[in-house]
């Protein structure tokens, strides 16, 4: 009987020790899996993306249940399929691409298709030359670059409204090969294309760099000088090549947002300046902060909720009138 009650004494004080024997008060609760996404990043070619890629690490560090694994492609696409390749082999539960250019991705989506890792394609979209992209994703989150280049083109109609034709634009285009350069470029010359007097003279592509934009603008007003044409107004793809274009008119010894107007899209604060300066004359704002609306959409995906197949974020104009009051509160 005395080994009985030993052991029985002995069985309790175990129990106490490891687990309170049942009692679970003094336990910390068990943390539940992180979601971890794999995002696969264009590159950091402008104020633009840089913000963009700030804002995706800051609001997923501020995400208790989400861990994101980030990758610069340095706007180069074997890089970014190098790092698709590689959130598959580490089983990541989530990949995320803002994909350089259109095409060349079917292999990879289907290697995350057959590892069964929902994919997502945000800010730029693609095409598939087998099947269709919806075939492969989840969704597309960014915002109608038609719109944005309609928008812009629709500025400059109207600024030009009491102005006598012809009006001569030049377009410094974005990436060659992104959805985001072909679709601006297409919802721009829509517009353009049904106005007598508004003209596009020069169009080539800048890369979407201030560097580049520099160039192009620069080769623009030379060969322009050499026609005898006079270039009326600037239709740049992004703010950074139009920041670029204005510092080329400058040393051209024009002025800018007088002798050339100056519209661009982004809407970052060296474009806010330029207007404030009255070097520009309107920017179209593309929404830069894409973790929130992200974030969302894998929780939706998760919880098992009907996605879209494009989740739209909304483009907005922003004329030099109103940059003053507007510039303390860009975040990029």
């Amino acid at each position: 009987m005395k080994k009985i009650a030993l052991f029985i004494a002995l069985l309790i004080a175990i129990c106490a020790i490891f687990a309170g024997c049942g009692s679970s008060s003094s336990q910390p609760a068990q943390q539940s899996k992180k979601t971890v996404v794999g995002f696969s990043q264009v590159g950091a070619e402008n104020e633009w993306r840089v913000a963009m890629s700030r804002l995706m690490k800051e609001k997923f560090a501020a995400t208790p249940d989400m861990e994101l694994l980030f990758s610069d492609g340095q706007g180069n696409q074997a890089n970014q399929l190098k790092a698709v390749r590689t959130f598959i082999q580490q089983k990541v539960d989530f990949i995320v691409l803002a994909p350089v250019v259109t095409t060349g991705w079917d292999g990879v989506l289907q290697e995350a298709k057959e590892a069964k890792i929902p994919v997502i394609i945000i800010n730029r979209s693609l095409t598939t030359s087998v099947g269709k992209a919806d075939d492969y994703i989840v969704t597309f989150i960014g915002p109608d670059n038609m719109d944005a280049g309609r928008l812009a083109a629709k500025f400059l109609i109207e600024k030009f409204k009491d102005v006598q034709g012809p009006v001569n634009i030049a377009q410094l285009e974005g990436t060659v090969g992104a959805s985001s350069a072909v679709e601006r470029k297409a919802g721009f010359e829509e517009i353009i294309k049904g106005q007598d007097k508004l003209k596009i003279v020069k169009s080539q592509s800048g890369d979407y760099t201030r560097a580049k934009g520099k160039e192009v603008m620069e080769s623009f007003l030379k060969s322009a000088k050499a026609e005898s044409l006079k270039i009326d107004a600037v239709f740049s793809q992004s703010d950074d090549m139009g920041i670029g274009a204005i510092q080329a008119i400058e040393e051209a010894g024009l002025k800018p947002g007088k002798d050339i107007m100056m519209v661009s899209i982004d809407g970052v604060k060296g474009a806010f300046e330029a207007m404030i300066a009255g070097k520009q004359s309107a920017t179209v704002e593309n929404p830069v902060d894409y973790a929130p609306t992200l974030i969302q959409t894998i929780k939706d995906y998760q919880a098992k909720k009907e996605i879209p197949k494009w989740v739209k974020l909304a483009n907005k104009v922003y004329p030099a009138d109103v940059a003053a009051k507007e510039l303390p509160n860009r975040v990029y």
